[in-house]
């Protein structure tokens, strides 16, 4: 079936917002799928695999910085998905490049970080340059990369198959490289045994973004309806606190 932008991001901040997220991190959330979706890279199937466990990080710890200084930083998630973490460690990075031309910040135990493209884009348009990096799985590994320069508005992004084996060392790591003075680029080299290699220009994110525009977006009936279920809840919890409003009067 086929919905509009404005129908799935009403819907998703609902449904963020039932499962727990602060004011403005529901929004944030919601944004973050439409980009990936609305830019070609798969926004729904991310969030698919995500929304089995988005209720579970009401009850885990916020991220906390493990270690700081002038130009880096150590960022632990504590297993959040980066629907409602992420964009907090970007503007960390995108600080401390303003004030001292370039930063790196690591984040550990970060789930579904294909969803930080948004912040990361956001950070290049306010003019500064970043770059991320990460891996995912266990028995096939694959590497992303992105990267957008100062002032740009859209992004490159790259993933390849790999053959390398998961480090314990690197718990569902993002690394983030942002700097004010040097454009930074991002795409995974051909290095030996990678394939399955995907490359996406700016140009590509922008056409794709034209088409979703033009002809809406398509969408799995059963996810739209569990979107939906899951969004309900906050629809009754409005209209509980409506009900005692009127009758506190």
């Amino acid at each position: 079936m086929q919905v509009s932008m404005n129908e799935l991001k009403a819907a998703l901040r609902r449904c963020f917002e039932a499962a727990g997220y602060f004011v403005g991190n529901y929004e944030d959330a919601a944004n973050m799928v439409l980009w990936l979706e609305k830019h070609g890279l798969n926004g729904l199937e991310e969030l698919k695999r995500a929304l089995p466990y988005i209720g579970l990080d009401a009850d885990k710890p916020l991220s906390t910085v493990v270690y700081e200084d002038s130009t880096s930083a150590i960022i632990d998630s504590n297993d959040r998905s980066a629907l409602n973490c992420i964009a907090a460690s970007v503007d960390l990075a995108h600080a401390k490049a303003l004030e001292n031309g370039i930063a790196t910040i690591t984040v550990h135990n970060c789930h579904n970080r294909m969803f930080a493209l948004k912040a990361l884009t956001d950070c290049g348009r306010r003019g500064i340059s970043v770059t991320a990096y990460w891996q995912n799985g266990s028995k096939t590994v694959k590497e992303y990369a992105a990267a957008i320069k100062a002032g740009e508005r859209y992004p490159s992004f790259s993933e390849a198959a790999t053959t390398l084996v998961t480090s314990p060392d690197e718990p569902q790591t993002l690394t983030i490289v942002c700097s004010s003075r040097v454009d930074l680029a991002g795409s995974l080299q051909r290095s030996k045994g990678n394939r399955n290699a995907r490359y996406m220009s700016p140009e590509d994110l922008a056409e794709n973004k034209e088409y979703i525009i033009d002809n809406g977006i398509e969408i799995d009936e059963s996810l739209w309806a569990e979107i939906n279920r899951l969004g309900a809840g906050i629809l009754v919890e409005n209209s509980d606190r409506s009900r005692q409003g009127a009758g506190s009067r």
